[in-house]
C-alpha cells in the first residue's frame, strides 16, 4: 500500500505556450466540494526572474492499482487576460503562496489523488514546539520516482517559534535540505490521530531558501533555513 502522504503533492511544469519553463511542486486542497491545486505565488508569476507562464501541467495517477500509470493534466493561468489564481496579503506584504481551482469534471474518472482538508490545518499554534520533526514532500531538482510519479520527502525542522511570524512576515522557518524544485511543497507534522486516511498536520507551504547576502561563499556554508508560509492562508484563498 503506498502511503496517503505521497499523493497529496505532483511535479507541476510550467509553460509559455508549449516551451517548458519551470518544474516545482504542488498538492491538493478540497474545501467542501471545491477542489484547488496549491504552489507557491513565485511558480505561476514572478516579475523578479521575468517569469511568466500562461499554463501549468500537473502529473494524475489514473489506476490506484498501477501507478506507473499516469497522465497530465493542462491547466490555464489567464481567462481573457485575467489570472485564474488566487494570492493574498496581509499586514507584511504579499504572501508567496497561491491556489488555482480545478473543475472535477476535468479530472480523469479514475484519478487518484488525497487532498488536504481545513481539518489537516493547525489551529492552535502554541502546541506546536519549536524543534518539532517535519516532513517537506516535493521534487527537488526535479527528483523522484520517474516509474511511479511519486514525489520524495526531506526531513526537516521547526528553527523560529511557530506561534510568532519571522520578522513580521507570515512565515516560519524549516532547518532542512532544500533544492529548486521544493518550491510549492506541503511541509506536514505527524498528527498524533493515526486512524485518519491522511493523518497528518498541514503546517505550511515550502517558499524558498534563506541565506545571508554578506555570506562568504568560499569560507561559510550556506544557512540552510528555509522559509515556509502558513497554511492557514488557504482559509482565505479557498473563501467563496
Amino acid at each position: 500500500m503506498i502511503e496517503s502522504l505521497l499523493l497529496t503533492t505532483v511535479r507541476v511544469s510550467t509553460f509559455d505556450n508549449t516551451r517548458l519553463l519551470t518544474r516545482a511542486s504542488g498538492f491538493f486542497f478540497a474545501r467542501g466540494e471545491h477542489l484547488f491545486f496549491v504552489t507557491s505565488r513565485h511558480v505561476l508569476t514572478d516579475k523578479p526572474s521575468k517569469h511568466f507562464p500562461n499554463r501549468i501541467e500537473i502529473e494524475l495517477h489514473t489506476d490506484a492499482e498501477n501507478l506507473t500509470c499516469a497522465t497530465a493534466l493542462s491547466i490555464d493561468l489567464y481567462h481573457e487576460g485575467k489570472s485564474l489564481w488566487r494570492q493574498g496579503k496581509d499586514s507584511g506584504g504579499e504572501i508567496d503562496v497561491a491556489v488555482i481551482e480545478i473543475n472535477r469534471n476535468d479530472l480523469p474518472e479514475s484519478v487518484v489523488i488525497q487532498c488536504f482538508t481545513p481539518a489537516h490545518l493547525q489551529s492552535v499554534f502554541q502546541e506546536i514546539e519549536v524543534g518539532s520533526f517535519l516532513l517537506v514532500v516535493g521534487f527537488p531538482l526535479g527528483f523522484h520516482d520517474t516509474l511511479h510519479h511519486l514525489p520524495v520527502v526531506r526531513q526537516a525542522v521547526i528553527a523560529s517559534s511557530f506561534g510568532l511570524r519571522f520578522q513580521g512576515q507570515g512565515y516560519f522557518l524549516t532547518d532542512a535540505r532544500t533544492h529548486r524544485g521544493s518550491s510549492g511543497a506541503p511541509v506536514v507534522l505527524r498528527s498524533a490521530n493515526r486512524d485518519q486516511n491522511l493523518p497528518w498536520k498541514l503546517l505550511g507551504v515550502h517558499s524558498a531558501r534563506i541565506d545571508m547576502g554578506g555570506r562568504d561563499v568560499d569560507v561559510d556554508e550556506s544557512l540552510g533555513l528555509n522559509c515556509t508560509w502558513y497554511a492557514d492562508i488557504l482559509m482565505t484563498l479557498t473563501a467563496n
